[in-house]
């Protein structure tokens, strides 16, 4: 691990090629939020192509539109999203709808690190 960030709102760990978000129970992702977490891999990725995984284990809820912002981030490879929850899961694929990019839902952090390794190799 290059980095471990806690904010008021998500714990944010930082890899070679991937970035580990998770956010707390209850909260409301935000533009704002959404710019803290586009500064962070700005920082730690720079140009260099990286896969975003969001490790669902809170309840919490997303305006999809902020992918519509995320997918603009020109060294994101793709967006996995690792959850065991059925709600989350069917969320997610309402997200899925808002975000251009590779888009993918696991039951374990392991298969989504797995899978974003493939995108970046390609």
């Amino acid at each position: 691990m290059n980095a471990s960030l806690s904010f008021d709102f998500c714990n944010i760990k930082v890899f070679d090629f991937y970035i580990i978000v998770t956010f707390n129970e209850g909260v409301t992702v935000t533009p704002k939020m959404n710019n803290t977490l586009i500064h962070v891999t700005e920082t730690h990725f720079d140009d260099q192509p990286f896969v975003y995984i969001s490790n669902r284990i809170n309840s919490y809820a997303v305006n999809p539109e902020i992918y519509l912002d995320t997918a603009k981030i020109k060294n994101l490879k793709g967006l996995a999203i690792v959850s065991t929850n059925y709600q989350a899961k069917v969320n997610a694929r309402i997200e899925k709808m808002f975000f251009s990019k590779p888009f993918e839902t696991f039951s374990n952090i392991d298969d989504a690190i797995c899978w974003g390794q493939m995108l970046i190799s390609r």
